[in-house]
């Protein structure tokens, strides 16, 4: 008879040669035991029950008799990670390799990249990832290479770039990235699978999706996107904090323009799940000064204040927002709940066209949508346009650096 076994919130029907199953072995043609997620109810059948040596006991199995296919396992997607041998990459990987960012019924093939410096280092990661023996984890490419790394990939998260050191000008840095980036858009442009979706969390982020952007024409801007789902966490933690309720109850804050210190948290939309329905962030807190001043002030500034604390920047909280960012684009968001995305400007709430610029989104089918006619007041005004003009100046001098 078919032994039933419960991991977590998943079904998992049996391998074909437990020894317990006798019926999936002949009828289930030797595949290894599939999870099924639980808003998906399992529909592994058995074809031909006359086959068994022995009818199924347990009544919930019945329906699978009756049903007239058999549900094949997910193809593998590729997860490009660059800077992969780096804190944020070490800190990801595991988590993509585990189902966080793509869910726990896909397997995923890992394709990291660094520089060759790291070359040893990186190789040090794949040994791990090895020894942790991850269900999903179908196979591993570390490399140095950026054709081989990008070879293929269905998803790509670029952590790799180079950082700002001690008495560096913005234009150093800049023109340190626009190269960095510029070859790294050939790579993906020549190499990558079609519609292959991009996720840059490298700082300057925002202007380094758009070199990407301008160096791989054809792929498509909307699948060209930057981080500030970590503004955006940071942001419904804070929130969390201050009223002692769940994290998980707070949605809809909205990070608008650049990663950097000029972005601009704004509550103005958010709600808190309540016994008594979602209520206004606003209405809660019942303090306009701490959410204008000291709430803004404290999202913006605490990837320093973390620095400060650990003597690193944000790895693990970084890692994790972009595990959310990719979930969230490629499965969906819950009705009802936008999150923050850096896109393409359309030209949205006034914000200049051509720049990669955070906005509140939405994300069906695999693809994203700015969220339109939330109401903006004079205080958002002044904030949003002032971060977009940060965006135009670091447009203006990637392109003076590109000449």
């Amino acid at each position: 008879t078919f032994s039933e076994r419960k991991v977590r919130d998943s079904w998992s029907i049996p391998e074909a040669t437990d020894s317990r199953a006798p019926v999936a072995a002949g009828l289930n043609n030797g595949h290894p035991s599939r999870l099924v997620s639980p808003s998906s109810p399992p529909t592994v059948v058995v074809a031909a029950a006359a086959a068994a040596s022995k009818p199924l006991v347990n009544p919930r199995f019945q329906n699978l008799l009756e049903a007239p296919s058999v549900t094949m396992a997910k193809e593998p997607m590729r997860v490009l990670v660059t800077g992969a041998a780096g804190q944020i990459g070490y800190a990801l990987v595991p988590m993509i390799a585990r189902g966080v960012m793509l869910g726990a019924d896909q397997p995923v093939i890992l394709h990291m990249l660094d520089i060759p410096p790291a070359a040893e280092a990186l190789n040090g990661v794949k040994m791990e990832l090895v020894d942790a023996a991850f269900p999903l984890l179908k196979g591993v490419v570390a490399t140095t290479d950026a054709v081989e790394a990008c070879t293929g990939v269905n998803v790509a998260v670029m952590v790799g770039g180079f950082p700002r050191k001690e008495g560096m000008e913005r234009k150093d840095v800049m023109s340190k990235n626009v190269s960095i980036y510029k070859s790294q858009a050939s790579a993906l442009e020549a190499h990558a699978a079609p519609n292959c979706k991009v996720l840059v969390v490298a700082n300057p982020a925002n202007t380094n999706a758009l070199i990407l952007k301008e160096f791989a024409p054809s792929i498509p801007e909307k699948n060209i996107t930057c981080l500030t789902r970590l503004d955006h966490n940071r942001a419904l933690g804070q929130i969390s904090e201050r009223l002692n309720v769940e994290v998980s109850d707070v949605k809809n804050a909205v990070i608008w323009g650049n990663h950097s210190s000029t972005q601009y948290p704004d509550v103005n939309h958010a709600t808190v799940k309540t016994p008594n329905g979602d209520k206004a962030v606003r209405e809660l807190v019942a303090n306009d000064e701490w959410l204008n001043t000291e709430f803004i002030s404290t999202v913006q500034q605490r990837g320093a204040a973390i620095i400060k604390a650990r003597k690193f920047s944000s790895a693990m909280s970084a890692a994790s927002s972009a595990c959310d960012h990719i979930r969230d684009w490629v499965l969906g968001t819950p009705e009802g709940t936008f999150v923050s995305m850096g896109v393409y400007s359309d030209g949205s709430y006034g914000v200049p066209a051509g720049l990669i610029y955070s906005f509140p989104v939405t994300c069906s089918g695999g693809e994203w949508t700015i969220v339109q006619g939330l109401p903006i007041d004079e205080f958002s005004r002044k904030k949003m346009d002032a971060t977009a003009q940060e965006l135009s100046e670091e447009k203006a001098l990637a392109y003076t650096c590109l000449n």
